[in-house]
């Protein structure tokens, strides 16, 4: 309900280009729930790895692979440099700055766009990094930097044009630096505060898969609309028409999707039977559990991907309200709804979670999820840039409008009634606390274990009494759900 810190974590409009919305890369998951790319790497000069892409979907996977190793522009290098000073200043979320640039340079064709794109990420993602090794070239930051990000993503040959031989030099030097001969720190490319906040949690040998997990692209991951078609057959379709694609290990309604397929314009996504949805945000919806005729609240609706999620579950019967603060984002749901085929969903708009529209329905509703506003931190493989943008400070604002907001939406719950309070944040302060804080001040709500209802629906994840996704164990983003139903009267 509060503004979000940046992109929608559901999915909303990734079948677009990276710069407008979210999409990203789709890796195949390995059983171990690691991601099937190669971890990014120091490789010796002669072998600067091209098959690693920090891909951006501005460029499609058989042009992008056409330009690996090819040489880059000075023109193209030089908008590498601007818009990556741009993106630097870090005076908003990245792929607006990134799209506000585009726009600006209309000119620049689709191909260098996924080449400025995929750049700027992959520093993003390896800041850190880049910048310790930054400090023992010569020139400006922007320029040494955006040679690394070059030389580390599509190869030492794309920069034949544009650096000078005493650049080649020390980039093929910093090629063959050991990563082992680097701090914990700036191999997992986190600011001092998250590092140290995450050390608490996890174990360093975690906490480096986890970080190193994050540092690479997500994958593109669908939800089938069950009012409009079935898993099978979707796969079906999608596989006849070329795609790569393969059932999610959890999600009942998932598909998960190789390269960078384009799908604004395939039929499936244009009929409303597919939307683009991570699976750990599915899951989520899972939790809720739906039934039909039932009155549920969305609570911070966002562009309404669980929103559309639920009111298939609900097989478009009852009244499903989606709620938020932000009239631009729930303009967004309304061509995601027309697509859906959905007529039981009723978008709100509401000044806080003070609103007297939400009094009005207290005591009344059936299911209510509360997707809290959070730092995001779960997501940083879509976007890298929140590392860097968020704060000890603005966790702390973050936490309180989440005991809020949490406190308020519970009043919407009637008794025996359920309450699902979710973020996107690895962080314990916006998660657990927030949850046990909860129970301990509404002791008419009881904690349902997670594991339980998802076991109840036969998906096979057991993270425990919550729901605690990591991309480096489940490929998929980094989530948290606690799930209350409130005692009979």
């Amino acid at each position: 309900m509060s503004t979000r810190p940046t992109q929608r974590r559901d999915g909303a409009n990734q079948s677009g280009h990276r710069s407008g919305g979210r999409s990203s890369d789709a890796r195949q998951p390995s059983k171990g729930g690691q991601t099937g790319e190669r971890q990014e790497r120091y490789v010796r000069p002669d072998r600067y790895d091209r098959s690693r892409n920090d891909r951006r979907p501005e460029a499609p996977p058989a042009e992008t692979a056409r330009m690996r190793g090819e040489h880059l522009s000075p023109a193209l290098f030089e908008h590498t440099q601007r818009l990556l000073g741009s993106v630097l200043t870090f005076s908003g979320p990245a792929d607006t700055l990134v799209s506000t640039y585009f726009r600006a340079n209309a000119k620049l064709g689709h191909r260098e766009r996924g080449v400025l794109a995929e750049t700027v990420f992959a520093i993003l993602r390896r800041k850190l990094e880049f910048g310790q090794h930054a400090g023992s070239g010569s020139g400006p930051l922007e320029r040494r930097l955006a040679l690394l990000g070059l030389a580390f993503t599509r190869g030492l040959a794309s920069v034949q044009l544009v650096a000078t031989p005493d650049e080649l030099t020390w980039l093929e030097h910093v090629g063959q630096i050991d990563p082992a001969s680097l701090s914990a720190r700036v191999r997992t490319n986190l600011p001092e505060w998250l590092y140290e906040r995450l050390a608490k949690r996890f174990d360093s040998t975690e906490l480096e898969a986890l970080a190193a997990a994050l540092n690479q692209p997500a994958p593109l991951d669908c939800r089938v609309n069950v009012i409009k078609a079935n898993r099978d057959d979707v796969l079906a379709k999608l596989r006849e028409d070329g795609f790569s694609a393969e059932a999610t290990p959890f999600a009942p309604n998932g598909i998960r999707l190789a390269g960078k397929p384009a799908l604004q314009k395939h039929p499936l996504f244009i009929s409303g039977a597919i939307e683009v949805q991570d699976e750990g945000s599915q899951l989520l919806c899972q939790l809720v559990a739906p039934r039909r005729g039932e009155m549920i609240v969305d609570f911070c609706a966002g562009a309404g991907g669980k929103t559309l999620a639920i009111g298939a579950q609900m097989r478009s019967t009852g009244r499903l309200y989606a709620f938020d603060i932000s009239e631009k984002r729930l303009a967004k749901l309304k061509p995601r709804l027309a697509r859906s085929g959905l007529s039981n969903v009723y978008p709100v708009m509401i000044d806080s979670e003070n609103d007297s529209k939400i009094k009005r329905l207290a005591g009344k509703i059936d299911r209510v999820l509360v997707d809290a506003p959070c730092s995001g931190l779960g997501t940083l493989r879509r976007n890298p840039d929140l590392k860097w943008r968020q704060s000890p400070q603005s966790v702390q604002e973050l936490t309180q409008k989440q005991a809020s907001i949490l406190a308020s939406a519970a009043r919407l719950v009637k008794p025996g009634g359920r309450l699902v309070y979710a973020t996107c944040s690895l962080l314990t302060e916006e998660n657990s606390a927030i949850a046990e804080a909860f129970a301990a001040s509404h002791p008419d709500f009881v904690l349902v274990p997670a594991n339980e209802l998802l076991a109840s629906q036969k998906i096979d994840l057991d993270t425990g009494k919550y729901l605690e996704l990591l991309p480096n164990r489940n490929a998929t983003d980094g989530f948290f759900a606690a799930v209350f139903e409130r005692r009979a009267a």
